[in-house]
């Protein structure tokens, strides 16, 4: 059994992508790894990740990892999906019977 495991930490934003290949303790959790990465220096100083995730399942920071793992930093939803399809559902012309 090794005593480390490499997980990659992402985020993808409007502007681009960032990712952070980080070598951490085998027992650590998704925390760890995000404080590893220092992926958070590089954002804004307002943001806040809407949630975390495992290979897009959500997950929390206690969340123990394993070799390999991507943990992903998901952002804030700028628009309610279900607002945006009832918006777009009004504006669709009704069809001619």
């Amino acid at each position: 059994m090794t005593d480390s495991i490499h997980v990659d930490v992402v985020y993808a934003g409007p502007l681009g992508q960032i990712r952070r290949k980080v070598e951490i303790a085998a027992n650590s959790t998704v925390g760890d790894a995000i404080d590893a990465s220092a992926i958070l220096d590089e954002m804004s100083a307002d943001f806040h990740a809407a949630g975390v995730g495992i290979f897009g399942s959500t997950a929390t920071r206690s969340t123990r990892l394993r070799d390999g793992d991507r943990v992903e930093l998901y952002r804030p939803l700028l628009a309610d999906p279900k607002d945006s399809r009832r918006r777009r559902a009004r504006a669709r012309p009704k069809p001619q019977l």
